[in-house]
């Protein structure tokens, strides 16, 4: 199975779509999103601005502008409130979505970010099972010739993720 983690700026990488942790405004933020909506520039706010936001446990999609990548997916993960918000579900569906606009889209490469593990303050132990669980359960089931890349702002994350990964 293609998957790939990596201690990496996720706004640095050449693939079809990196994925943005974005809020549901769409319009940029702190983390990963302010990141990507800086590195894209000016034309990638314009853009989501025209999208009307995205509901959480959503995605939508966008060109990259100057980013490396082609596109951006943006999905709007759950704040952490101690999973009695559904929060697990969402947090899955995030994945599930933005995995399937790709292959809509007919994207051979991803990467995720670890998405709500920033300021949503989901835990991190868990964010990760569920998102290597569903990225695996996408590619056996649906296409398993897409390479996913899991980029990691941090060693711990990495760490955690590559025990998930397998």
């Amino acid at each position: 199975m293609p998957v790939e983690v990596q201690q990496v700026d996720i706004t640095q990488l050449s693939v079809d779509a990196i994925v943005n942790a974005a809020n549901a405004s769409l319009c940029g933020g702190g983390g990963v999103d302010g990141a990507i909506h800086r590195a894209a520039g000016p034309e990638l706010l314009v853009e989501c601005r025209g999208l009307r936001g995205c509901e959480t446990g959503k995605a939508k999609i966008t060109a990259a502008y100057n980013l490396s990548a082609k596109h951006v997916i943006h999905t709007v993960g759950p704040v952490w409130y101690g999973g009695r918000r559904n929060e697990e579900n969402l947090l899955a569906s995030c994945y599930r979505e933005s995995l399937l606009l790709a292959q809509q889209h007919q994207l051979n490469s991803i990467a995720f970010p670890a998405i709500s593990c920033g300021a949503y303050r989901f835990p991190l132990e868990q964010a990760c099972k569920i998102a290597a669980r569903e990225v695996k359960r996408f590619l056996v089931q649906d296409n398993d010739s897409m390479m996913v890349i899991f980029a990691c702002f941090d060693s711990r994350t990495e760490t955690v993720l590559r025990k998930e990964v397998g």
